[in-house]
């Protein structure tokens, strides 16, 4: 099944409706403050997307922030992802978390390519590498970027494999995406349920 098709029939999209909802509250795990972005575009995210064809180009330069929790990418260079659609728009996110929300978002464009930060990588600002070239390493026990489940992405098999070594899971980057549309159902679960103990206890 090419990606496309995969991201329009895959049900676990209808999570991005709640996570939406709970981004301003959602506390990125390394302690990063969250700043989102105006939504007010009637007509959906389109003025939100760069037409660009040379996206790895100063990539920090015109991607700077997540436009979907407003946090640095360069900061998180070892989880961001950049997202090139089939019109040549580009979207430039912070995590896998926050490019599954694109994903869902534009559905009219499909993805021509995607790149995610190599985590394996020994260079500060970690590179660029194709996702379908990568192994994402799942890992329950350790937080990620907007997420209560780390996932990282590895260019390199055997660095992913010795990532995983205490218990992670290696995936593809389609089976990442699952993961985390269903992590959001659940952060978004947790999210409201904090936001009730506060209202509760502003109450008292």
């Amino acid at each position: 099944m090419k990606r496309r098709d995969f991201l329009l029939t895959s049900s676990t999209g209808l999570a991005l409706v709640a996570s939406g909802a709970a981004a301003e509250d959602m506390k990125p795990m390394d302690g990063m403050p969250m700043s989102p972005m105006d939504w007010t575009d009637q007509n959906g995210l389109t003025r939100f997307l760069k037409t660009d064809t040379a996206p790895l180009e100063n990539e920090f330069e015109k991607y700077p922030r997540c436009p979907y929790c407003g946090m640095m990418r360069q900061m998180f260079s070892q989880t961001r992802h950049l997202i090139v659609y089939d019109n040549d728009t580009v979207d430039g996110t912070c995590s896998l978390h926050c490019a599954a929300i694109s994903l869902a978002l534009n559905m009219d464009a499909g993805p021509k390519t995607i790149y995610a930060g190599d985590a394996g990588a020994t260079a500060k600002v970690k590179p660029l590498a194709v996702v379908d070239d990568m192994t994402y390493v799942i890992d329950t026990k350790k937080p990620g970027t907007m997420t209560g489940t780390s996932k990282y992405a590895y260019a390199d098999p055997a660095k992913a494999d010795a990532a995983a070594k205490d218990g992670g899971k290696l995936a593809s980057f389609d089976e990442a995406l699952v993961m985390a549309y269903a992590d959001m159902a659940r952060d978004t679960i947790n999210i409201r349920k904090r936001r009730a103990e506060r209202r509760a206890r502003a109450g008292q």
